[in-house]
């Protein structure tokens, strides 16, 4: 099953994240990238073509053979699903209306979120804003995994039920690191995400439930994409906190490859990303980087000195402002 993995926790570092450092550099140096620092329009009609493949999924799948049922949830139904958290993703950052609007984002973001299946965008944007701000601090950053993660899931077969078990764990990591009260909109999140399952259970029955709800399991799990979950922060060379991607898959994911690009410029939509490494290609050409999510996956769990423990961690300092 694969030998323990040498590393018996986190990567403890004792200086800020590299990302406003640079983005002060690059903006003194390439002052034009501001002008990309705009909202994405294109982003609505994209989402709302999306919602509508997947109710069409819903009507198709609601007479097929539970095999097929299966089958069109992770072929398709899971690629549109997690193309769907990345498009909720761009809409934290206020991409698709603007910062002007926050209040519009939010309500698309729970448009987008219906879907999926499970009521997830407003709590996201939460947590989001967070791993922004703080990256890897301490209490604060969940996408930093739990120590029970890191101690655990520490040979090659637990690595790969990890992978499996992804959607769980992102789902159940905010309560145990950092739990927040509460707020309006994620009620409001909750009770129109019931409302449309109800929805569809009515007009068309388990398997249309089924394939929505599968689909967002399997495609946040073993799927090609979920890659970038592992590929955007895990230390696969020491020293290197977070690492881009540049292959195909970006077409499908908003660009959330170009993660050393997103975290230098949150505010600039992912549509703009390859503007930005084209144009401060000096910063962005010669950083670690990964052209396949799927290699990325099978490095994690053959690589015996690569697990949960692999991220780099901070302990805060001063004031911390959450939202």
């Amino acid at each position: 099953m694969g030998n323990t993995v040498a590393r018996e926790d986190f990567e403890w570092v004792y200086t800020d994240q590299p990302h406003a450092d640079r983005r002060k550099e690059i903006l003194a140096k390439h002052p034009e990238i501001k002008a990309l620092m705009k909202p994405d329009y294109n982003l609505i009609w994209v989402v709302v073509l999306m919602v509508l493949a997947q109710l069409t999924a819903f009507y198709l799948v609601k007479d097929l053979d539970w095999k097929w049922v299966v089958f069109w949830a992770y072929v398709f139904g899971s690629c549109i699903s997690h193309s769907m958290t990345l498009a909720i993703h761009e809409i934290s950052h206020n991409s698709a209306f603007g910062n002007s609007k926050a209040m519009w984002n939010r309500w698309f973001g729970i448009f987008a979120n219906l879907p999926l299946g499970l009521p997830y965008s407003i709590s996201f944007k939460r947590y989001h804003m967070d791993h922004h701000r703080y990256l890897g601090g301490n209490g604060i950053d969940v996408d930093i995994p739990t120590n029970f993660e890191g101690w655990f899931f520490c040979t090659r077969f637990r690595k790969f039920i990890w992978i499996v078990l992804q959607p769980f764990f992102y789902a159940i990591r905010p309560l145990c690191i950092n739990p927040k009260p509460i707020t309006r909109l994620e009620i409001i999140n909750l009770l129109a995400q019931l409302s449309f399952d109800v929805a569809i259970h009515y007009l068309w029955g388990v398997k249309s439930t089924f394939y929505m709800l599968a689909g967002s399991v399997l495609g946040l799990g073993l799927h090609p994409i979920s890659g970038h979950f592992i590929a955007e922060h895990y230390m696969f060379l020491k020293g290197h906190e977070t690492y881009s991607y540049y292959g195909p898959l970006n077409m499908l994911t908003f660009n959330v490859g170009y993660h050393n690009e997103h975290h230098d410029f949150p505010n600039i939509p992912g549509k703009s990303l390859p503007l930005v490494k084209k144009i401060a290609a000096e910063y962005y050409d010669n950083l670690p980087q990964y052209n396949s999510w799927i290699k990325v996956l099978y490095d994690f769990v053959m690589d015996d000195t690569i697990s949960p423990y692999s991220r780099m961690k901070r302990q805060l300092k001063g004031e911390v402002k959450q939202d």
